[in-house]
């Protein structure tokens, strides 16, 4: 049984992800807000990533990084604020806590990091200036921190398309805002958290054991097909 450090393990994909995870690993969640699922192998924390020290865990193979924002705004209504608070979320907390936890993650067993990037980093689209700057450069990181790492701890990331998450609840506001985004991804579909868990769960085992510094997309066709 591996240790698992969640980061944002309470909502959305985070929460997605620690549910198909507990049952057969111990999952130690860092967030905010308790997850709603209560389970013998999970134990929380709360932590806000962007304030707080973080807690000192002793052990862990694997260190997953949740947290993300979606700041849809044109160029000319971004302030320097809204660019500094996505870096902050996306680069600066999983910087802050990969660095926490790479002791422990050294000495673990056969030991991988996850973040998360977007279709946006890409696919160029209307309105995502801030956050595919911040994704872009968690995709550098990932490149980095995985030549820098090797061959002792694996770092890849996942790259999903609009997902089902109270996160992207404005963006499938409405019956004719889902159909619209269904229609534009040539599957003809946008992505459940539970298939994003199911793709993180295997990027930490060892049946990705050759896997490194890999931007891994799940985009429902989007950014590799025109169709």
């Amino acid at each position: 049984m591996k240790t698992i450090i969640i980061i944002g393990g309470s909502k959305g994909i985070g929460h997605a992800i620690t549910n198909t995870l507990v049952n057969s690993n111990k999952v130690v969640n860092v967030s905010r807000n308790a997850p709603s699922l209560k389970h013998a192998n999970l134990t929380h924390h709360s932590c806000d990533i962007t304030q707080d020290s973080l807690p000192d865990i002793k052990t862990a193979d694997a260190l997953i990084y949740c947290p993300g924002s979606i700041n849809l705004k044109p160029i000319s209504r971004l302030s320097l604020e809204d660019f500094k608070n996505d870096f902050e979320i996306n680069i600066i907390g999983a910087v802050k806590s990969i660095q926490q936890y790479l002791p422990v993650l050294k000495k673990g067993n056969k030991p991988a990091i996850l973040l998360f990037s977007t279709v946006a980093a890409k696919l160029g689209m209307p309105f995502h200036a801030s956050i595919a700057t911040s994704k872009s450069g968690v995709e550098g990181l990932v490149k980095s921190l995985g030549a820098e790492l090797a061959p002792t701890i694996r770092v890849n990331a996942i790259a999903p398309t609009v997902t089902n998450t109270q996160l992207a609840s404005k963006l499938l506001r409405n019956e004719k805002m889902v159909e619209n985004i269904t229609e534009r991804h040539p599957l003809k579909k946008f992505l459940n958290p539970e298939e994003v868990a199911d793709m993180a769960a295997f990027l930490i085992s060892d049946k990705a054991a050759s896997m490194s510094g890999q931007i891994f997309e799940m985009d429902c066709g989007i950014v590799s097909f025109k169709i």
